[in-house]
């Protein structure tokens, strides 16, 4: 089988719709696989925001201490081998098709079985257990694509999972912090060990709850492990960690922004969790120096400077307002965005408007993607913030000729650094 046979095969399973939410299908489907995802020990990464920095600085850590170890993150930027990766090599277009060549029976084994057909999701979390279990590797670090308690992934044996902030986002989900919460926290399993990020006093209780009821032991930050120090340098940070078994001084971690510091200290203590010791100082020092998070205050050009960020709810969105403006400088900002059609838009618009001298609409390539009319009527019925902002059009589609753009107003007197922003 061709790699693009394979992945035409998985895109026809796009849109994925879900009647119920459970685990019916993907457990019917390592069934018939004998469970490849229980053949490792696995470190599970949930929570709204942060989930693939954590995952990745784990991934990376446990690389430098020589673990063989898997990496299931969602979703992808280009590829979808970019979800599959074991230290730093990412499944091969070969590989992949293998897999999914031996995924593939069992996959209409379960489609017939009348709990629907498996979904995309499903079928690509089932082919990265195979192409783990295949290798073999020594430790897998799977991130929870949505939710947690009836999530795909929530079928791995989860010895340490991570819980990093809780916030609204996925309207599945449930309307309040705790309803969230609820879900997220159904990835705490029976005796195993959690390290959960500083959460609001509602999801910290139904996490608080949930371990009590299984007999899971929680290391929370704060109390149990923290990030202490962080000083702002060339391409990042420096960080001052204590963990749960050690303390760790000048770790140089190459992406920016407080909560990716925070996320990163909470990878440090899940890789300690999971071997139940302190990690080696100076390969700490020398993994955290290699970690990448792209699409996560991702630079890609110089001049002009480009960041890409993939923050799709309004927690997510501060973080990288808060980012943006503690790490680079500019004059004038343009901002291109496309939203899911599931997401937050005006929530989005609302917190980082105030940033923007010129802002974009536009979609991306999903299915799920929200039109560039939807994102542009969210710019244009937030109007002029208090004080001013009116003017000619800012925002359209970067498709379209500027004729054809939607118009809103442009945020001309937005005050920022204590100077007024002009207009183009």
């Amino acid at each position: 089988m061709r790699f693009e046979d394979a992945v035409a095969e998985l895109n026809a399973r796009q849109p994925e719709h879900m009647p119920e939410p459970g685990l019916e299908r993907i457990r019917e489907l390592v069934k018939y696989l004998d469970d490849p995802q229980l053949t490792f020990p696995t470190i599970h990464v949930a929570g709204t925001n942060g989930k693939s920095t954590t995952a990745r600085v784990v991934t990376t850590l446990a690389c430098g201490h020589e673990i063989a170890t898997g990496l299931y993150t969602s979703p992808h930027l280009r590829s979808v081998r970019e979800r599959l990766m074991i230290c730093d090599e990412t499944i091969s277009e070969r590989e992949f098709a293998q897999e999914w060549e031996h995924l593939a029976p069992f996959l209409e084994l379960v489609d017939g079985a009348g709990m629907g057909p498996v979904t995309y999701f499903e079928a690509v979390t089932a082919l990265s257990f195979l192409w783990f279990a295949d290798k073999p590797i020594g430790l897998g670090v799977i991130e929870v694509g949505m939710g947690g308690g009836w999530d795909a992934t929530n079928v791995v044996s989860g010895e340490v999972a991570v819980i990093c902030e809780i916030g609204l986002d996925h309207p599945e989900l449930g309307s309040t912090i705790a309803d969230v919460a609820g879900e997220k926290a159904g990835v705490l399993k029976h005796g195993t060990t959690a390290v959960i990020r500083e959460q609001r006093p509602e999801a910290m209780a139904v996490i608080e709850a949930r371990a009590a009821e299984v007999g899971a032991t929680l290391l929370i930050e704060g109390r149990d492990w923290a990030m202490e120090g962080r000083m702002s340098g060339v391409g990042g940070q420096v960080l001052r960690v204590r963990g749960r078994h050690a303390t760790y001084e000048d770790l140089f971690l190459p992406i920016f922004g407080v909560y990716a510091a925070r996320n990163a200290a909470a990878g440090i203590v899940a890789l300690e969790a999971s071997l139940e010791q302190e990690l080696e100082a100076e390969t700490t020092r020398d993994a955290l120096r290699e970690v990448r998070s792209p699409g996560r205050l991702d630079v890609r050009s110089r001049k002009p400077l480009v960041v890409l960020d993939g923050a799709h709810n309004p927690a997510g969105a501060a973080a990288l307002a808060a980012a943006l403006a503690e790490t680079f400088t500019w004059e004038r900002l343009h901002l291109v965005m496309a939203v899911s059609a599931n997401k937050d838009l005006e929530g989005l618009v609302r917190t980082l408007a105030p940033l923007a001298d010129v802002a974009y609409a536009t979609a991306n390539d999903s299915v799920r993607s929200a039109s560039a009319e939807d994102v542009a009527r969210a710019w244009g019925a937030r109007g002029g913030p208090p004080g001013g902002g009116g003017g000619g059009g800012g925002v359209g589609d970067p498709r379209r000729t500027g004729a054809q753009a939607p118009k809103i107003p442009r945020f001309c007197d937005t005050p920022r650094r204590g100077r007024p922003l002009g207009c183009a």
